[in-house]
């Protein structure tokens, strides 16, 4: 492998010391923080918008290891507890399929249908690649909006300022 490649590995351990740092922080503000607006839709409270990182990403590791795709009710979103073990049992699950990935698997051509965009189709790199990247989006979304209001979070976001790689 080049060193000038940011692998799977790399990407996965970043995002999920960023998403741990969201739950221990919001874990520590009162309930009401997770009420604030943030958007529209499913998406319109803190507490939509994470419930929607988690199980986005969780729906696309269910289509990586062709398992029945998980529906957006089955991830609880009344607890942020809840929410984030069912992140942590995700993140498990797609460690285990990269763990055993092998070329030809990230190359693999997967149609689906998702909920707000359609039929799509895109390799399995690809899906991994979004569902890593849809976090940080996200979550920077929801970093901008929560000091927007008074409420900044209190660490450095940046990979660069992260103890992933060296």
């Amino acid at each position: 492998m080049s060193s000038a490649a940011l692998t799977f590995r790399e990407l996965a351990d970043y995002t999920r010391a960023e998403s741990e740092r969201w739950h221990k922080w919001l874990a520590s503000r009162p309930e009401s923080v997770l009420e604030l607006p943030v958007g529209t839709g499913r998406t319109a409270t803190v507490r939509g918008l994470v419930h929607h990182i988690i199980v986005v990403e969780r729906r696309y590791i269910d289509r990586l290891r062709d398992e029945p795709v998980t529906t957006y009710e089955a991830i609880p979103s009344d607890s942020l507890d809840a929410m984030f073990a069912s992140f942590a049992d995700g993140r498990e699950r797609l460690d285990a399929w990269l763990a055993t990935a092998t070329d030809e698997d990230l190359a693999r051509r997967l149609e689906f249908v998702t909920i707000s965009a359609g039929t799509l189709t895109g390799s399995a790199r690809k899906i991994v690649s979004h569902l890593l990247l849809h976090g940080v989006r996200h979550w920077a979304q929801l970093a901008t909006s929560l000091r927007q209001q008074g409420h900044a979070t209190d660490w450095a976001h940046d990979l660069l300022l992260s103890d992933v790689m060296e």
